[in-house]
């Protein structure tokens, strides 16, 4: 039987996770030195996850220089 292609996964798991592992937490821990080795790894702080969003580029740009270029054709 074969999947449909709705169901399939393209690129992996593209989106942030919101949940991490007890390593993952623990690593993160370490870093902030919150966490010291021979602690217990059970009831761990909280971590926050940040989330990373990619600025749009600006369309106003590109327009002004095609515009630019539309005016100096028409000049000539």
């Amino acid at each position: 039987m074969t999947m449909d292609k709705s169901l399939k996964v393209r690129a992996g798991l593209v989106r942030s996770r919101s949940v991490l592992t007890r390593a993952e937490r623990i690593e993160r821990l370490k870093a902030a030195d919150r966490w010291q080795e021979g602690d217990s790894p059970l009831g761990l702080d909280k971590v926050r996850v940040y989330k990373l969003t990619m600025k749009k580029k600006k369309k106003k740009k590109q327009e002004d220089e095609e515009g630019e270029t539309a005016a100096a054709t028409a000049k000539k």
